[in-house]
């Protein structure tokens, strides 16, 4: 696999006329660290430090949309560096594997550090952050009039579902992933739902693949009653706000967000086998424009003086639905809840984005977790990390004669 890989690869250059010179260092060691297969899951350490950075470079791997930034760009200026007390950041960093961290307080970066020979030039692959983005293009979808409510049926949207458990199951419960119907997210499992559905080819060439396998799934529990973490369903909202919007959803989050907001560089969403934006997935950005959207998100989702989703919308959007027995969160549409209502976007690997309203505070971060839930405790050394970050930021606010714990305005654009 890996040489027809390899192979196809270098066509491609040799067709788009493109040396193995011109390449830049990112791309060049993909080359050398290639995978030798589609399962990301299974991949050695080297080859997705490579791959993490350049997974968009190569449609020998997938083929993606870009996402356009605009002219302007939201500033981020530096701002005093931010002291973490006892916290040991390098012993952080080293056993995070960590790529990049970026702290913003008060619209300033107060903490910027790099690892893995990766820059803030670079483009890191987001996995499931991606669904708070997909999640926020409902708002989106809404606000602009394309979807009626977040009661309505999945089925409006997408009559292939009709005769599915899906037909009684609604857009909110799709976003809380409480839908009711029997799912396998068991990464670990080649015969997973989440292992099997991106490779489903459907009977029918008229159905996209997706729809097809998730209507064949049987309902377990009764819609609004469970929680279950479902990669499958965040795939099918991208799905839905596609139809409704009649829109790719790289287009429409650059027409939405990416350009008015102001994010520095293009991202691209990568694409799966019919086209369509892995909308639970990868997302590859830059780690300053995460954490800017970051401020989108704690700005109340205004981007170049336009509200982009309805008022309240992210008030609502990351409000705990559900506990979930997972390092202590709970889950709301797509995002994941913290005590003191801060919320994040979190994916594979050590992807995330954490937004704490209160201290007006916004971390972003890329890794390459050596286990990829972070279930072997780097999931809990992030969350203490972002704790000392707030703990720092209470000791600079009663320093600075800002009360503790008092909510700060955030930054809107």
């Amino acid at each position: 696999m890996k040489k027809w890989v390899v192979g196809k690869l270098m066509l491609l250059l040799a067709v788009g006329g493109i040396s193995f010179a011109m390449l830049d260092d990112d791309q060049r060691a993909l080359i050398a660290n290639m995978p030798t297969d589609r399962d990301v899951l299974f991949w050695p350490e080297e080859t997705r430090n490579a791959a993490f950075r350049a997974l968009d470079a190569f449609p020998a791997l997938a083929d993606a949309r870009v996402i356009e930034a605009g002219e302007a760009t939201y500033p981020l200026p530096d701002g005093a560096p931010l002291e973490l007390g006892e916290f040991d950041l390098d012993a952080f960093m080293t056993s995070q594997n960590s790529a990049a961290i970026v702290v913003v307080h008060d619209g300033k970066v107060v903490l910027e550090r790099y690892g893995l020979d990766f820059s803030a030039e670079g483009k890191w692959t987001s996995f499931s952050v991606a669904k708070s983005l997909t999640s926020t293009l409902v708002g989106a979808a809404i606000a602009d009039g394309y979807i009626d409510s977040l009661d309505d049926p999945v089925s409006k949207y997408l009559p292939d579902m009709r005769g599915s458990a899906y037909d009684a199951v609604t857009i909110r419960q799709l976003l809380t992933m409480s839908s009711g119907v029997r799912w396998s997210e068991d990464y670990s499992d080649p015969q997973s739902d989440v292992a099997r559905f991106p490779e489903h080819v459907p009977e029918d060439d008229g159905v996209d693949a997706l729809i097809d396998y998730m209507r064949q799934l049987p309902r377990e529990v009764e819609p609004g009653t469970r929680w279950l973490y479902n990669t499958g369903e965040t795939n099918l909202i991208g799905v839905l706000v596609r139809e409704a919007t009649g829109k790719n959803l790289a287009d429409y989050l650059s027409e939405k967000v990416w350009a008015p907001f102001g994010m520095e560089q293009d991202a691209t969403w990568l694409l799966s086998s019919s086209g369509s934006e892995i909308s639970g997935c990868c997302i590859q950005a830059a780690t300053r424009d995460m954490a800017r959207f970051g401020l989108f998100a704690m700005g109340g989702g205004m981007a170049g003086g336009k509200r982009v989703v309805p008022e309240g919308w992210f008030d609502e959007a990351t409000r705990p639905a559900f506990e979930t027995g997972r390092f202590d969160r709970g889950y709301a549409y797509q995002w994941w809840t913290y005590p003191g209502d801060a919320y994040a976007a979190s994916g594979l690997f050590g992807q995330g984005i954490f937004v704490d309203p209160q201290r007006n505070l916004v971390i972003a971060t890329n890794s390459n977790w050596r286990q990829s839930t972070g279930n072997d405790g780097s999931g809990a050394e992030r969350n203490r990390f972002y704790a000392a970050v707030q703990a720092a930021i209470d000791v600079r606010r009663g320093k600075d004669g800002t009360r503790v714990g008092a909510p700060a305005e955030p930054m809107v654009r």
